[in-house]
């Protein structure tokens, strides 16, 4: 399908933050466009703001005048609906309330002609209730952009059930054209990214509520060991507790309260008190003038007078941290065994979702220390370990001891199941699975859609693959068992595949 022609203007209705970004994309590719706002000179701020921003690039060399020229004339703020008649493709940005954007729906059907494509930039509005009322609701498509628009790679392209499916192509190509990167999804609540990123703000929640550690020490570890942009806390602070509550609430709700989208007390708690992140001065952490964002909790410098590693079994995940302790000097021991390290008097493990303490009784290891999952063990510049309650304070320094020797810092935290990634990674890609499942969209636009929206290091479904066959089936199901929860029960897809032997992408 060919996506919309250059010569074909483009019209969006909304110039705030997102509605003025997406009429830069529009206008970078090309397309002459109609900006309109209901609110007097708001237009005009807008396509003023664009000029204030990219004049920033022009003054940095990375773009030339003409072409900023060329784009601001391609810009052209407009009063009335009426003009926007001759558009190919009306893409609505304003307020989420679905009476407004129905109504004006209604009268975007009168003033185009029936070729126009109408688009709606909800991030949480139905597309199918949106289009109930029109005449013809196969011409409306959600097209919803990430914020900033022109910086964002992500474009969820949207089909309500009366979507024409020729309509829906003809937006992801332009999309595409717009060098962005669409994926398609069908109208259910959160859509891909804000139904699939839920777990990544809650489990680090509970924990921070479970008092397993502070906000500073989850964020550093979701960051140096789990190789994400940005900590739960240092992202939600930044986005706005009222706006992701409020989505992390819609969720819950539309999904008739599944304990999944569960929403937190510590975050429901922040909201009320006022406390919504970087916009009012203070969220998880401060933000006033002069005031210093706490430092993680760090292991002090521990030393070991044991100088060989044992490597019991396959290490599985862990043999890229066998490999760069191989390379600190230490002399290293292969037998058979479980897939343990010992250590001294430690004997290291990767969490299976199990607590350190229950672990430790059921296979008779008093001085077992669980390992945190990290992205890259090969690069990761900080790991989370949990004891179990039996371990000797000397199997604890052992461990400690043997992790800085690689130059990794260390987070002891309290032993809690699935510790912080792997408990974050496991739920993500338990989302991801049920939403492939209910045919939300393709494994691999599932993946894209999390990788290109919000900057992931990898796709939660290609990471489970990488992990290794019904690793991440079992963590899920060792979690559920510890809090006896149906927030934790393993998708029908990642169970099927588990015994069918096989990954998402195999």
């Amino acid at each position: 399908m060919q996506a919309l022609a250059t010569g074909t203007p483009v019209a969006v209705i909304g110039a705030g933050a997102m509605g003025s970004g997406i009429a830069q994309v529009a206008a970078q590719a090309g397309h002459e466009v109609f900006l309109l706002d209901q609110r007097d000179g708001a237009a005009e701020t807008g396509r003023q703001g664009i000029a204030k921003q990219l004049q920033r690039r022009v003054d940095k060399g990375k773009m030339d005048q003409p072409a900023l020229d060329a784009l601001l004339g391609r810009i052209k703020p407009v009063k009335e609906l009426s003009e926007l008649a001759k558009a190919g493709l009306v893409i609505e940005a304003i307020v989420e309330d679905l009476d407004i954007k129905r109504s004006l729906l209604a009268d975007l059907e009168e003033v185009c002609g029936d070729s126009t494509i109408l688009a709606t930039n909800t991030s949480s509005i139905s597309v199918t209730a949106l289009g109930a009322q029109m005449k013809h609701p196969g011409r409306l498509v959600g097209m919803h952009f990430f914020n900033p628009a022109p910086l964002m790679a992500l474009v969820e392209v949207i089909k309500g059930l009366a979507t024409n499916d020729e309509i829906a192509k003809r937006v992801y190509a332009t999309a595409a054209q717009w060098g962005k990167k669409p994926v398609t999804a069908t109208s259910t609540p959160g859509f891909i990214v804000n139904r699939v990123a839920r777990p990544f703000y809650a489990e680090s929640l509970r924990l921070l509520q479970e008092q397993t550690t502070d906000s500073a020490t989850l964020d550093a570890i979701v960051r140096e060991a789990g190789g994400f942009r940005m900590g739960p806390f240092e992202l939600t602070d930044l986005i706005g507790h009222d706006v992701n509550y409020a989505v992390t609430s819609s969720v819950f709700n539309s999904y008739y309260q599944d304990t999944r989208f569960l929403p937190s007390l510590v975050q429901k708690e922040l909201v009320e008190a006022g406390r919504l992140g970087r916009k009012s001065g203070r969220g998880f952490y401060n933000y006033a003038e002069g005031s210093q964002k706490p430092e993680p909790a760090t292991v002090e410098s521990m030393h070991s007078g044991a100088d060989t590693l044992i490597v019991e079994g396959n290490p599985g995940p862990l043999a890229a941290l066998v490999a760069r302790l191989s390379e600190s000097g230490l002399k290293i021991i292969e037998r058979d065994g479980p897939g343990r390290l010992q250590f001294g008097e430690a004997v290291l493990a990767l969490t299976d979702g199990r607590l350190a303490t229950e672990r430790a009784a059921a296979e008779a290891c008093n001085n077992l220390i669980l390992l945190d999952l990290a992205f890259d063990y090969a690069n990761a510049s900080r790991l989370a370990v949990a004891s179990a309650d039996q371990a000797s304070s000397q199997a604890t320094n052992d461990a400690c001891a043997l992790l800085q020797k690689a130059g990794i810092a260390v987070s002891q935290i309290a032993d809690r199941p699935g510790l912080v990634v792997m408990r974050t990674v496991a739920t993500l890609a338990n989302e991801a699975a049920d939403a492939a499942l209910q045919g939300v969209a393709s494994v691999s636009d599932i993946d894209l859609a999390m990788k290109a929206g919000l900057n992931y290091p990898e796709g939660p479904l290609r990471w489970s693959d990488s992990l290794g066959l019904g690793l991440v089936h079992t963590v899920l199901t060792n979690i559920q068992q510890s809090y006896g929860e149906d927030r934790y029960r393993p998708a029908l897809l990642l169970r099927k595949n588990r015994f069918a032997e096989k990954g998402f992408y195999s």
